[in-house]
């Protein structure tokens, strides 16, 4: 089981490894002229716009306990400061729900139902540790892609988070 000190030491990683990924994103373009245009931006914004986009529609079954039927629509995030903003609107959301939560809390289910209006039952801290854990998957995409344009957003995982913060 996972405590709500642990789940916030999640939760700040997450936020930490996503910050090096936008802000590689943000050298990228600062850099490359003509990358707005480039089938790699376009890739890029598309991964960090789906990890956002799922990160508020688990706040939303999980806090509101409501299901919504779809994501965010990526056609409201068309740069990078658009994606930033909502972003951090977002990670104050998320991080004010999970400091609001206790142990017992974190041990109890969540009812939703995914986009298909299929229903489940989740332990609600598993459903956060999919949270960041699917983050990782995404912003590793995005790290490739601006890696090989020479924009590496550096070591991102937990253990480099863990050493940075002590």
């Amino acid at each position: 089981m996972v405590n709500r000190d642990d789940m916030l030491l999640l939760i700040d990683y997450n936020y930490w490894a996503t910050a090096r990924v936008l802000g590689a994103a943000q050298r990228a373009l600062e850099g490359e002229r003509d990358l707005r245009a480039s089938i790699y931006w376009q890739a890029i914004l598309r991964a960090m716009i789906h990890t956002m986009s799922a990160e508020w529609l688990w706040r939303v079954r999980c806090q509101e306990r409501e299901s919504p039927r779809k994501g965010l629509d990526p056609r409201d995030y068309p740069t990078l400061e658009a994606l930033r903003t909502r972003w951090q609107e977002e990670e104050q959301a998320m991080r004010a729900y999970v400091a609001g939560l206790n142990d017992a809390q974190l041990s109890g289910t969540v009812r939703y139902a995914n986009t298909k209006g299929v229903e489940f039952e989740r332990v609600l801290w598993q459903i956060l540790a999919h949270v960041v854990n699917h983050g990782t998957q995404h912003r590793a995409e995005a790290a490739l892609l601006l890696t090989e344009m020479g924009y590496s957003s550096g070591d991102v995982d937990l253990i480099y988070f863990l050493a940075e913060r002590n």
